[in-house]
């Protein structure tokens, strides 16, 4: 016979089979058996039991509530989908059993927990729709409100998931091993049945999310296999109870004539971002030397996305020799840069409500500076 606290336990974890189940009870936040072997094992922590009624005990662990920074992104960055489950009420007001419920289910490619992101890098979700001649693909990445998608040959597909690096990627469950087969299995793979993958459900959703009556806005409207991905991401947010998210303000799409797209031999070959030898630098290593963490995001898309149009490239270079022309402009766009932070990501926080006082202060420091580099700007105009 299971104690109370366990009854609601197992409800719960019933919900979320596949989670790791973060359980607040007091001031600790607790993992139960299968769970708890798992959270001892990756963070290091003792394993107990405790009475699970009259005759069994449930192996135990857990942390203090105020240290879940230092341990959720060791839990996520091993691979775990960790689900938060929060005392939904005052304990001293409750009559009987506190309420409880999951606020917030972290996945590799879904977070905004500074401590799991790597402020260099994009965090993508990436969602596909295979299909016979075209399948669709879209990246979302809801720590800076980024979405893009885009369809094409599988091969296309494939270029495009070495550029964008996905953290995780949203398949058609009767689908999986076709993926594989097409892209390999070195990716963190989250499946949902067919029903998600359809246009009439996927549409819906994107027009509900940005208050529109058609997509033509965005120069997508006739990429049908894309918006059944993206309305896949979509449906993702909801699963995870990422109902807030304002900061995700439009969707693009990805031009595939507008850039050089590498396979993922030529990035291996190139260095670009990794190399197999051990201490060797790579090419982003060499050349980053941005001053922001928008910068080193921005670097690493020029790096693995080469522009092709040659006006583009003009464009690019122009304002490079107008900045080194003009070195008294660069150094006040250079210190006030460094005031800015990571201002995308604050922003993304701020619309879904995630902010905390020290980021406000933060963000306040940022939008000033910004300021002066726009008068810097107005200047040279």
């Amino acid at each position: 016979m299971e104690t109370p606290l366990m009854k609601q336990y197992s409800a719960i974890k019933a919900k979320y089979p596949d989670a790791l189940l973060l359980f607040r009870v007091g001031d600790f936040y607790e993992t139960f058996g299968d769970d708890a072997i798992k959270a001892s094992n990756i963070l290091g922590i003792v394993l107990t039991r405790r009475a699970n009624g009259a005759a069994s005990f449930v192996e135990l662990a857990g942390f203090p509530h105020h240290s879940i920074d230092t341990y959720l992104p060791k839990l996520v960055r091993a691979g775990l989908r960790v689900a938060i489950c929060d005392q939904l009420e005052d304990p001293k007001l409750a009559k009987k059993i506190v309420k409880r419920g999951v606020t917030e289910l972290v996945t590799p490619g879904v977070s905004f927990n500074d401590k799991v992101l790597n402020h260099k890098e994009n965090n993508f979700l990436a969602s596909i729709h295979l299909s016979f001649k075209e399948s669709g693909i879209s990246f979302l990445d809801i720590s800076t409100g980024e979405f893009y998608l885009t369809q094409g040959t599988n091969e296309y597909l494939d270029k495009l998931i070495q550029s964008f690096k996905p953290s995780e990627i949203i398949i058609q469950k009767n689908k999986r091993n076709q993926f594989i087969e097409e892209f390999g299995e070195n990716y963190y793979l989250t499946s949902f049945d067919d029903w998600v993958f359809t246009e009439d459900y996927a549409r819906d959703l994107l027009l509900k999310h940005f208050q529109t009556n058609t997509l033509k806005g965005f120069g997508v409207e006739d990429f049908n296999m894309g918006i059944i991905a993206a309305g896949a991401s979509l449906h993702y947010l909801a699963e995870t109870q990422h109902h807030q998210s304002a900061n995700i303000r439009k969707i693009s799409r990805i031009e595939e004539d507008k850039y050089v797209w590498l396979d993922k031999f030529t990035i291996r070959n190139l260095e670009l971002l990794h190399s197999p030898n051990e201490n060797a630098a790579t090419l982003i290593q060499v050349i980053d030397k941005t001053i922001s963490p928008m910068g080193s995001r921005m670097m690493r898309k020029w790096i693995t996305m080469p522009l092709k149009i040659k006006m583009s490239i003009e464009e690019r270079l122009n304002v490079v020799e107008y900045l080194i022309d003009n070195p008294e402009l660069s150094e006040i766009f250079r210190e006030n840069i460094k005031l800015i932070g990571d201002i995308e990501r604050l922003i993304s926080k701020v619309a879904v409500g995630r902010v905390n006082p020290r980021e406000v202060i933060q963000l306040v420091r940022g939008l000033h500076a910004i300021e002066k580099i726009k008068d810097g700007c107005a200047v040279t105009n």
